[in-house]
């Protein structure tokens, strides 16, 4: 007798009862959940005291051309990305321009290090500024100039400050466009003086300490947002007597590069200051556009 046996086939594989079977939960998903958001929090807290301290920063500045409001802050902060990253580098000096040179010749070296400048629109020196005596004797200097040379040159509320006072220009020269004509104002709130300069004139300025260039005047071909010239530059706050004479002879300087004709010394006292080359009196023959 012969016995057999046949065995059902036997599957090894385990099966899992996907429904049923417990859920092994990631135990490092809440330390990641908390760690996310308490860096998000961090960053949150990190960026608005940012936002706030540039905000009262920008307050502090006084008003300038961009009104003091949130919506102006958000384009001082726009505007920044374009910025000068080198306000001490003096601007080309392009093959088309001229006269090629400027008539500052003798300016001389400023005392002191330089100021501490911040801002955009508003641009302002921060240390080192001018007395209220000492700003009240540079807006009298302006006032002077204009009349002495009230065939070519007025007073008036600054273009681009839309506050301060202003000297202006009637004539329209096609290569020193400036805001309406304007030569240069001064800012009540520190003694500093913007003003547009030639070229080798702000170069000069620049080394001797007297000045920096304003963060928007770019000469750069891309640049298209020319929202002040390209010889636009910030003169520090005069200290003394002996410093509001340099001011002024590169007040000089910039109303003979913006008008086209050196003006006439304020008073027979000022024709005396060699810092202008041929400042005994003003130079007659008008300058080439």
């Amino acid at each position: 007798m012969q016995w057999s046996f046949t065995f059902p086939p036997i599957d090894f594989r385990i099966q899992v009862d996907m429904e049923n079977a417990p859920v092994h939960a990631n135990v490092y998903a809440p330390f990641f959940s908390l760690m996310f958001w308490l860096a998000s929090t961090l960053v949150a807290f990190l960026l608005v005291r940012r936002v706030r301290a540039g905000y009262l920063e920008f307050l502090s500045l006084g008003p300038g051309g961009t009104p003091s409001t949130p919506m102006g802050y958000l384009r001082i902060c726009l505007l920044s990305i374009f910025a000068l990253r080198n306000p001490f580098k003096p601007p080309h000096i392009p093959e088309t321009l001229n006269p090629k040179t400027g008539i500052l010749k003798y300016l001389p070296v400023r005392t002191c290090q330089r100021p501490k400048i911040a801002g955009i629109i508003p641009h302002r020196q921060v240390t080192q500024q001018a007395t209220p005596d000492m700003y009240a004797a540079l807006k009298e200097e302006i006032k002077k100039l204009a009349l002495s040379n009230s065939d070519r040159l007025y007073e008036g509320t600054s273009c681009f400050e839309k506050h301060s006072i202003g000297l202006f220009t009637p004539l329209d020269l096609p290569n020193r466009v400036t805001c309406n004509g304007e030569i240069c104002h001064a800012h009540p709130i520190d003694g500093s003086i913007h003003m547009t300069l030639h070229p080798a004139d702000v170069k000069l300025v620049i080394e001797r300490g007297w000045g920096e260039r304003h963060p928007l005047a770019r000469d750069s071909w891309w640049w298209m947002f020319r929202l002040v010239p390209t010889g636009f530059v910030m003169i520090y706050a005069p200290r003394s007597k002996e410093e509001l004479d340099s001011v002024f002879q590169i007040i000089h300087a910039a109303s003979w590069w913006v008008n086209g004709i050196e003006p006439r010394w304020s008073t027979p006292a000022n024709s005396s200051r060699c810092g202008v080359d041929g400042g005994a009196g003003f130079i007659k023959s008008q300058v080439r556009t």
